[in-house]
This record gives structure tokens, C-alpha cells and sequence, in this order.
């Protein structure tokens, strides 16, 4: 039996969710309408994470949400030139003293996307 923890996140719009993680390379995996031409449901996945999104969430102007996703993917950088002009950045690709480089984006519901890379011992912040 396989075991793994996938995160459910609670939105406002599931079908704009979906549509802004696609537009930043996720793929969407299942999708459920609801009665009135949206979705109620959907799952995206990146490599073999996934995130689950239901509706019923509501929008936050906290500067952070009770959650973070936190990717596992190669070359932040070349990602970050990808997306830049399409999410609202928290902090720009840098190396972290535990041996990650990462990037911060916030996606369309306030919460953060943290990618991270592996990064050489030699290169990493003091």
C-alpha cells in the first residue's frame, strides 16, 4: 500500500486555481464541475507531488497563509525567468545556509510556493 500525504487548500475559485498552477507548469490530474459552470474540486501535480483544491476557501490579504507549499525541482532559476512576469515574487532565487536555493512566489489566493533546489556546500549562505 502505497502511503503519501496530499494537501487539500480550500479556495475561492477552483477553475482559476487550476488555470494559474497550469499556467506555471503543473499538470492537472482530475477535475469535478459543480452546478454552475465551474469546478468544485481538482488536483494538479508537479513531478509526483500533488495539492488537492476544494471550494469553500476565502481570500486573505494576511502577507501569509496558513500554509506553504514547498516544491522539490530543478534549476530555480530558469523557472523563476519562465514565471516572473506572471506571479507576484516573495523572494527572488537565492541560496539558503541549509543547501537549498530557493524562490518564493505567491500564488492567486495569497499562498506561498516555495521551489527549492539542492545546491553545492561550497556556494551556500554564510
Amino acid at each position: 500500500m502505497q502511503k503519501k500525504v496530499v494537501p487539500m487548500i480550500h479556495v475561492p475559485d477552483v477553475r482559476r486555481t487550476v488555470d494559474w498552477y497550469r499556467d506555471i507548469g503543473f499538470a492537472v490530474t482530475v477535475t469535478y464541475g459543480d452546478s454552475e459552470g465551474g469546478l468544485s474540486f481538482a488536483m494538479v501535480s508537479f513531478g509526483s507531488g500533488e495539492v488537492m483544491f476544494n471550494s469553500g476557501g476565502r481570500l486573505s490579504t494576511q502577507h501569509r497563509r496558513e500554509a506553504d507549499l514547498y516544491v522539490y525541482t530543478e534549476d530555480v532559476d530558469d523557472l523563476h525567468a519562465r514565471i516572473k512576469d506572471r506571479v507576484e515574487t516573495v523572494e527572488a532565487p537565492h541560496n539558503m545556509f541549509y543547501g537549498m536555493r530557493e524562490l518564493i512566489v505567491r500564488d492567486l489566493n495569497g499562498f506561498w510556493i516555495t521551489f527549492r533546489e539542492d545546491v553545492p556546500p561550497d556556494v551556500l549562505t554564510p
